[in-house]
């Protein structure tokens, strides 16, 4: 089970935010969006952060850090499947123990930013059960051509709420755009918003994070 860190917004939680960092940082790096957010106290929610595994990433030229899966190019053919894969069992992993602990899958949403965002959006679109919803932001669809065939009844339906920066100079905008057309000629539901921003969050960006969440719990 990967090690995280875990904060519960009232006592006895009845949903919970599984939340997954991006390319080098680690579960710390949104523990403080909590506060932001102000959920009231009835949504009853739990936050998980967990920590990636340490690995070597190749964009990176190869240095150590934590990463979800391998990163060769953010364009390209080549795509790390069996990290993506291995991550994915990992946050099923997490979700189960949810389950374990009283939360219903369908009180579950996974979120996750830059390479935690294509990892949640990876894992819950061919979770086996219904999930709450999906949170992505300035990130992209990976594994997409497999999508089609590997995708989940359950979570056809499955609200997702996919976020960028206009001026991204890391995952360019184009990544996220063609994410959005894809997942829409699919059949999902996809509420998009783009913010004047780089590769980061915004205040604006997290209001509009809140509400959704509102929304699906």
């Amino acid at each position: 089970m990967l090690e995280a860190i875990e904060i519960e917004t009232a006592p006895q939680p009845d949903a919970a935010i599984v939340w997954l960092h991006g390319l080098g940082a680690d579960g710390s790096d949104f523990v403080p969006i909590v506060p932001e957010l102000r959920l009231a106290a009835r949504l009853r929610a739990r936050f998980v952060f967990p920590h990636a595994p340490v690995r070597p990433v190749t964009i990176n030229a190869g240095a150590r850090m934590r990463a979800w899966f391998d990163i060769a190019a953010l364009e390209g053919t080549h795509e790390d499947e069996a990290g993506l894969c291995a991550s994915q069992r990992e946050i099923e992993a997490l979700i189960a123990r949810e389950r374990d602990r009283g939360v219903a899958s369908g009180r579950i949403v996974l979120a996750g930013f830059s390479q935690g965002g294509a990892l949640a959006l990876h894992t819950a679109l061919r979770y086996r059960e219904r999930l709450a919803g999906v949170i992505a932001l300035s990130t992209w669809l990976p594994l997409a051509a497999t999508l089609p065939a590997q995708a989940s009844p359950a979570n056809a339906a499955t609200p997702i709420f996919l976020a960028h920066g206009s001026d991204d100079p890391l995952v360019p905008l184009a990544l996220a755009q063609a994410a959005r057309a894809t997942l829409a000629r699919l059949g999902y539901t996809v509420e998009w918003r783009a913010y004047p921003m780089e590769h980061a969050v915004c205040a604006e960006e997290i209001a509009d994070v809140a509400a959704f969440l509102v929304r699906i719990l």
